[in-house]
This record gives structure tokens, C-alpha cells and sequence, in this order.
């Protein structure tokens, strides 16, 4: 249930909505006018059904509909209230063909409309903000028409870039697929990389909005190049931490060494420490999970700032490699693991150099 108009929930609606000159909670009707051609420009057309007229149309079941709005990540709609367009009616429609050929499993709908509204939502924000820097700062002359018509300009834009680079996207993951074994398309053997900024909560703190905002960005831009420079793939960013993949142990442990150089060049950004270990690891909707996951996690907890902890199967593989250099540690004690080994791993000094065995302490 909500008090206002269902539709005007959505963030990126309701930013371009402040972006109207006076606009407030009760506008005049030619503004209005203005707003309600802004929302059909970003929606492909007029709010023009409820919810019990889409169950009319289509035949789907009401709860089921329901429950796929509310995991995409909307608010809730009465079921007479006319929130919904033409594409909507299209996207159920799509929706219950994908269900019928068996594209969407049984048990998995609301899953996979889950991570493809966290995935949309994140997108869309971004790119709301930026067509608000572009309408608002320093363009505060600008009329609500003028603002509608540079919607009107930068959609259609945004739109073929974002399928461009999802079709990139979607070719890599089908490579990746095809050259897996058959059967085992959700389990494969990875390099799992964690990297934490040290002491990011106390410097944001002392940093304004601005600066704050600075920082992470830095932070993911030189993430993102290293990453991908190395072979490797972003899973996700949360603030201060990045996970990251690779195919192969050498990517996984370069990728980890020229990150702590990159940020140690930075003349803002704090040092990292990294975690990194390697095996069977299970991915689902974009995310990664397993026990690898959950030691990579452990070891950039327990890792000291501008150092890289790796586990025992990674240091196995690493030892016989002349770039790098592994040296194991003291044992861990951490939750879920009483003795979890791990190796600090260094760019090696000489191609003569190997995994030393006398611990030390990390």
C-alpha cells in the first residue's frame, strides 16, 4: 500500500520529476502535463492499467505477478490503481513465454527477477545521476521541455550502449560456458580474490561527501582496470572491497600484486590487503559461493595492510611458478576454521626462488 502515486516510487522517476522547475506535491496542471511526458518518454509510453487488468489480459495468476513486481524491487500497487504501461504488458507477456519454454526453472522466477532488478536498479540510478549533473549543475536556465528533450536525446543512447555491452558480457559468459565440462556448468575451478581498503572506515569519517564519493571511485576505477587488464573478472564492489575472479592461479595471484602496486602509487587511496584461494567454486546469478569463497574472505581479514594471504592449494600451484613468491605462515584461528594455513605471496626476487617452509608470523 502506498500514499502517493504507486509509479512516482520509482528513484529514477522521481529525481528526473525534482529536475522540473518548482515542482512540488501538488503542481500545476501544465507542469504536471510536463512531468507525466517525462515518465511516458522513460517508459515507452502512458500509465494505462492496474494490475487486475494485466490478470485479465495475460491469464496469469495474481499472486504470481505480485510476487515477481515486488522482487524486481517495486513498491507495491493497489490492484486498480493504473501504474503500468504498454511495456509492461509486453515484459509479462515475454515473461510467461520464457516460463513456458522452460527458460525460467520452476522455484527460480522471483530469484532470477531479484538479481536482475538489483542489477537494473544499480544502473539506472547511476544513470540518473549523471542526467541530473548534465540537466542541474550549472544548467539551472534550462526549462522543463529542455530537459525532457535531452531525455528524449540521451535514452535511445544509453539504451544501445547498454545492450552493446550486455551482448560483450553475454558472449564472454557463453565462452566460458562452452569451453567448461558438460554437466557442470554451475561449478568451476576459480582463483577467488578478495581486496579490502585498510582503515576505510576511519578515513570516511573525515572526508566530505564529495571526497568520499572521489575515493571510491578511484578506488573501483583502478580495480576495474587491473582486473580486467589481468584476465580476471569484477563479481561485485561493497564500498570498500572488491571480489574478484580468474580462470587461472597466475592471473588470480598477478592480479593481486599489481593492485597492491596501484593503489601503493595513489596519492589518496589507503593500501589494500588481499585474500586469494582457489577451487571448485559454485556461481549463480552473478554471484559466487562455496568454501573458497568463504577462505579468500577469511585471509583478507587477517592479512596486514599491504599484504596478499593465499591458501594452501593456491601456494601449491604458485611454488612451481619463478615470478612469484611463497612463504607460508602461522596458522590462523578463525570462526569456522581452527587452523586455517595460509602463505603470504610476493613478486619473486629471482627465477631461483621457491616456497620457503619456516613460518613466520603474518
Amino acid at each position: 500500500m502506498t500514499t502517493e502515486d504507486p509509479a512516482r516510487d520509482r528513484s529514477w522517476l522521481s529525481t528526473l520529476g525534482r529536475l522540473l522547475p518548482g515542482r512540488s506535491t501538488r503542481t500545476a496542471p501544465a507542469q504536471d502535463d510536463l512531468y507525466q511526458q517525462a515518465e511516458a518518454l522513460i517508459l515507452g509510453g502512458p500509465r494505462k492499467y492496474s494490475r487486475t487488468d494485466l490478470v485479465a489480459t495475460t491469464g496469469i495468476e495474481a499472486d504470481y505477478a505480485t510476487r515477481i513486481w515486488r522482487s524486481l524491487g517495486f513498491a507495491e500497487v493497489g490492484d486498480d490503481d493504473k501504474v503500468f504501461t504498454d511495456g509492461d504488458l509486453t515484459a509479462l507477456r515475454n515473461l510467461m513465454e520464457l516460463r513456458a519454454d522452460g527458460l525460467v526453472p520452476d522455484g527460480l522466477e522471483e530469484t532470477v527477477a531479484r538479481s536482475v532488478g538489483l542489477a537494473m536498479a544499480g544502473l539506472a540510478n547511476w544513470q540518473i545521476d549523471m542526467i541530473y549533473q548534465l540537466v542541474d549543475y550549472g544548467h539551472n536556465d534550462l526549462t522543463a521541455r529542455q530537459i525532457i528533450d535531452i531525455g528524449d536525446e540521451v535514452l535511445p543512447l544509453l539504451k544501445e550502449m547498454q545492450t552493446y555491452v550486455w551482448r560483450r558480457h553475454l558472449a564472454a559468459a557463453a565462452g566460458r560456458l562452452l569451453t567448461g565440462m558438460p554437466g557442470q556448468s554451475d561449478t568451476r575451478e576459480l582463483v577467488i580474490g578478495f581486496a579490502d581498503m585498510v582503515g576505510f572506515t576511519r578515513a570516511s569519517r573525515q572526508l566530505s561527501p564529495a571526497e568520499l564519493s572521489a575515493l571510491i571511485e578511484e578506488f573501483q576505477n583502478v580495480t576495474s582496470d587491473v582486473v580486467a587488464h589481468g584476465h580476471g573478472r569484477v563479481v561485485k564492489t561493497v564500498g570498500d572491497e572488491v571480489l574478484f575472479v580468474a580462470d587461472q592461479p597466475a592471473d588470480g595471484a598477478e592480479i593481486a600484486l599489481t593492485l597492491l602496486e596501484r593503489l601503493a602509487e595513489s596519492p589518496t587511496l589507503p593500501e589494500l590487503r588481499i585474500g586469494l584461494a582457489v577451487g571448485p567454486v559454485t556461481s549463480r546469478f552473478g554471484d559466487v559461493y562455496g568454501e573458497v569463497v568463504n577462505i579468500a574472505a577469511r585471509l583478507t581479514t587477517n592479512a596486514r595492510p599491504g599484504r596478499i594471504l593465499v591458501d594452501r592449494n593456491l601456494a601449491a600451484v604458485l611454488e612451481n611458478d619463478s615470478r612469484f613468491h611463497v612463504r607460508v605462515r602461522r596458522p590462523l584461528a578463525v570462526r569456522g576454521y581452527r587452523h586455517l594455513q595460509s602463505w603470504g605471496l610476493t613478486r619473486a626476487r629471482n627465477s631461483d626462488i621457491r616456497r620457503q617452509s619456516t613460518p613466520e608470523s603474518s
